[in-house]
């Protein structure tokens, strides 16, 4: 097997752009999830790859007054280690320690987690309850697409075959509640049976649920009940709109039903605490 190794973005995207849509080129960065893959999907071994380890342009966590902006190439670890990403988006770096062990984080990178679109993600959660932007770049140019409509199914998202998730912007604005929280078997190592991640801002609240639905999910309805009615009394109260927004099924990991009594729960608490510490 060949893989192209590019030594810039230009070539990159020179790369991705003179396949056809039958046969793209797939792009690894940290590749956590291909080897996984790897010695049970005969799919994965026969697609053709470009390795972006020697692009340069896709590194780094970079701060302006505005964002804060993840290159395609920045790993959880990366976030993890910065100083002000803890500060100002702990729930970003709560994320992070929780996806498997030190080495997956160090390889690991959040624009692989969107592009490889698991409804059970730990990254994109927290990406999208910040109001996070994906920016794609092709031959043609670039352009941006807010998370929380990046996915166009399981699996399946905004990017074309010729672009690239060149990186991920954040807005810098205060937030008064940052929340994760990942129901597993275990608090890391292993895949969520469900995940939530809860913010709130002068922008209003965001509610995100992961392992519940085709894709990651923001939940809208939800959203809208605690702008319009503020905190529910019980858990209970918030079952109608978790309708609206959820699909939870059975499989290996769990069931539907304890998927959604557990969301319902975890989703009272962190609001809970978001009212408490409103006063």
């Amino acid at each position: 097997m060949k893989v192209p190794r590019p030594a810039d973005l230009a070539q990159a995207l020179e790369l991705l752009g003179q396949r056809r849509s039958e046969t793209p080129l797939v792009p690894i960065a940290g590749g956590t999830d291909l080897m996984v893959h790897w010695p049970v999907r005969p799919d994965a071994r026969t697609r053709e790859y470009v390795d972006l380890a020697a692009v340069g342009e896709l590194r780094g966590v970079r701060w302006s007054e505005e964002a804060l902006e993840l290159g395609a190439l920045a790993s959880y670890w990366d976030v993890i280690v910065d100083a002000q990403a803890n500060e100002e988006f702990p729930i970003l770096v709560a994320s992070a320690r929780q996806v498997g062990a030190i080495q997956i984080q160090s390889r690991g990178t959040w624009a692989g987690n969107i592009v490889n679109g698991s409804p059970a993600a730990d990254g994109v959660p927290v990406l999208m309850a910040c109001d996070a932007v994906v920016v794609l770049a092709s031959r043609e140019g670039t352009r941006e697409v807010a998370l929380d409509r990046y996915y166009t199914g399981y699996r399946e998202g905004a990017r074309r075959h010729d672009e690239l998730v060149v990186a991920i912007r954040i807005p810098r604005i205060a937030r008064s509640l940052q929340r994760f929280v990942k129901v597993g078997p275990r608090r890391a190592q292993a895949i969520a049976k469900v995940g939530l991640a809860v913010t709130r801002s002068e922008a209003g609240w965001r509610v995100v649920a992961a392992s519940v639905a085709p894709t990651v999910r923001r939940c809208r309805a939800v959203e809208r009940l605690l702008e319009e009615n503020g905190m529910p009394s019980a858990p209970e109260d918030l079952d109608p709109a978790l309708r609206e927004d959820v699909s939870p099924i059975d499989d290996i990991r769990s069931t539907a039903e304890y998927r959604a009594r557990v969301l319902g729960r975890v989703l009272f608490d962190a609001v809970r605490d978001g009212a408490e510490r409103a006063g």
